[in-house]
């Protein structure tokens, strides 16, 4: 797994672009684009917040299967998913649980809470594609908040998203059969990465849904007997 801290060692997405502007026409073109996408997804907040905003946050591109949080780290940055998609989990002992997942314009609520307490990360989080993901100094987040409601709106947002996730997430854990919980999974995985088959090995869904490799072969093999799914090479196929 690649590990990237932002607290650590960040990246200047707008610099880097500026200063690529200069290498030949074609990169420059292609970097106006760019610039102006990001403003563009970022309109809802209006002018001067994204002014205000792009001028103290930063940009920065992610490979797919990076640490973009640690468990345990102080949260000096919130991350604001431009494009692409990051997992949230939690971790007990040796075992991890998938939370939720960051989509496009939204943010992860229990980073945010934590940067506002300066406290530590409860945790942790990965990208599950390759991710464009802004970073906003925690320490200005809560003047930003009272400032600019359409910012104050998009976190407080979160809450109610997540505390839906989570209601979710407890829900299959106590009332539904692990078969169920992995279809849920898979479907769920498929909607938002619009990949189907899904390129994932049986380890890895095993540590999103908290459980042992060999109990999610066994369930892939039920499922498969049941014309649900269907086993490939390297990948899985919702049918």
């Amino acid at each position: 797994m690649k590990i990237f801290y932002p607290n650590f060692q960040v990246n200047d997405y707008l610099q880097k672009l500026r200063l690529a502007s200069y290498v030949n026409q074609n990169d420059e073109i292609w970097i106006m684009i760019d610039q102006q996408e990001i403003i563009r997804k970022l309109s809802r907040f209006g002018k001067e917040a994204i002014s205000i905003i792009l001028e103290s946050s930063q940009f920065v591109d992610v490979p797919k299967g990076t640490e973009i949080l640690r468990e345990g780290q102080y949260i000096k940055s919130v991350p604001l998913v431009i494009s692409g998609l990051v997992k949230v989990f939690t971790r007990q002992d040796d075992k991890e649980l998938l939370l939720y997942y960051i989509q496009p314009l939204e943010s992860c609520v229990m980073s945010f809470s934590a940067g506002l307490k300066n406290e530590k990360s409860k945790v942790f989080a990965i990208t599950e594609e390759n991710s464009s993901i802004l970073l906003i100094p925690s320490q200005k987040i809560s003047h930003w908040i009272n400032e600019y409601p359409t910012l104050n709106e998009l976190f407080y947002s979160q809450y109610n998203l997540r505390y839906l996730d989570l209601l979710q997430t407890i829900n299959h854990l106590l009332f539904d059969k692990l078969d169920k919980r992995l279809l849920s999974y898979l479907k769920e995985k498929v909607s938002l990465t619009g990949k189907n088959p899904l390129t994932i090995s049986h380890r890895e869904i095993a540590n999103e849904l908290g459980t042992a490799r060999e109990v999610i072969s066994r369930i892939v093999k039920k499922l498969e007997k049941e014309n649900t799914v269907r086993q490939l090479k390297d990948s899985i196929q919702i049918l």
